[in-house]
């Protein structure tokens, strides 16, 4: 096992910095973490373009040990991506049947999907 302080049978490695910065967005209903450089995949934007700047809501900023969490900052606060791809994904089968009636419905259904990279999260007011 691993421990806290970075010692596992004997030798020593790094744990992974803690000072990192992320942040959690919402898109499309959904949230997502995010940071800078991810690519994320998020439902269609279908106003954008690819190379379009778009900016998402922030709904948590982690800054090192600073954590950003009040609605009143965080309405300042935008994550700022740009559109890479417009994709579908992969199909799902969708299937209804009721047993001794014959009743049988098959119909097949792909998301529209927009991948984006993350270009930058403002710092927040501390």
């Amino acid at each position: 096992m691993f421990h806290r302080d970075g010692w596992h049978q004997g030798y020593r490695f790094e744990l992974e910095s803690e000072s990192r910065v992320y942040a959690v967005v919402r898109s499309g209903g959904r949230q997502h973490k995010v940071a800078v450089g991810d690519v994320v995949e998020v439902d269609k934007i279908p106003t954008g373009k690819v190379g379009d700047a778009v900016e998402l809501s922030t709904l948590l900023v982690v800054d090192g040990e600073a954590v950003t969490s009040d609605p009143w900052v965080l309405a300042g606060i935008k994550v700022l991506a740009e559109i890479v791809d417009h994709h579908k994904g992969q199909k799902i089968d969708i299937l209804r049947y009721k047993n001794k009636t014959g009743y049988r419905r098959r119909q097949g259904h792909r998301q529209q999907y927009t991948a984006i990279k993350i270009t930058g999260i403002p710092a927040a007011a501390k």
